[in-house]
C-alpha cells in the first residue's frame, strides 16, 4: 500500500481527500491549481458534479454521495468515489475541458498513483455510479429527476476544502 493509498482511506473529509488529488496530479502531471472551493448541491443523480470554466468552484452532487453512503459501502470506497469525482473536476480546473481526455487522465492517475486494485482505479475504469450498481441501488437507466424534498435542500459551502495559499495555476 503507498502512502496516498494509506492516506486517501483514512480520510476524514473533503479536504484531507482533495489534498491526496492534487499530489496526485502534481506527481503524474506537474501541475497544479489553488484557490478552489467546493460546494454540496443537490444535482440530478446522472450528474456526479461540474466545474465551472473560468471559475473557482466544483459543484459536487450531493444526492449521489447520500447514495454512496447509504448503500452502505466502508469510508476506503467513499473516499475513493470522493478522490474520483474530485480528481475529475480539478482536471477540469487546470484547463483540460475535453470529457474523454479527463477520463482518460483520471484512469491513469488513478492507476500510477494508486495501483490496478484500488477502488479509485476501479472507479475510474467503471465510473462512478459503479458502486451503486453494484448493490442495485440504482437501475441502468438513470433518471434525471429529482425527488421534491431534495430540491428543497440549499446548496453548501464546504469549509477547509482547498488549503493552498496560492491562487493559480503553476
Amino acid at each position: 500500500m503507498t502512502i496516498l493509498s494509506s492516506q486517501l482511506e483514512t480520510s476524514e473529509n473533503f479536504g484531507d481527500i482533495f489534498e491526496i488529488v492534487k499530489k496526485s496530479v502534481k506527481n503524474q502531471l506537474g501541475t497544479e491549481r489553488a484557490g478552489l472551493m467546493l460546494v454540496l448541491a443537490d444535482l440530478p443523480i446522472h450528474l456526479g458534479a461540474f466545474h465551472g470554466v473560468g471559475t473557482n468552484q466544483i459543484v459536487m452532487n450531493r444526492t449521489l454521495l447520500d447514495r454512496i453512503v447509504a448503500a452502505g459501502h466502508p469510508r476506503s470506497h467513499i473516499n475513493a468515489f470522493v478522490y474520483s469525482i474530485l480528481l475529475h473536476e480539478y482536471l477540469h480546473s487546470l484547463g483540460i475541458i475535453d470529457e474523454s481526455e479527463v477520463r482518460r487522465l483520471v484512469n491513469e492517475i488513478s492507476l500510477e498513483t494508486f495501483g490496478p486494485d484500488h477502488p479509485a482505479s476501479t472507479i475510474a475504469s467503471r465510473g462512478p455510479w459503479s458502486l451503486l450498481r453494484e448493490l442495485g441501488y440504482v437501475d441502468t437507466h438513470i433518471s434525471n429527476e429529482m425527488p421534491l424534498e431534495l430540491k428543497q435542500r440549499r446548496a453548501e459551502l464546504v469549509t477547509d476544502f482547498d488549503r493552498s495559499d496560492r491562487s493559480y495555476i503553476s
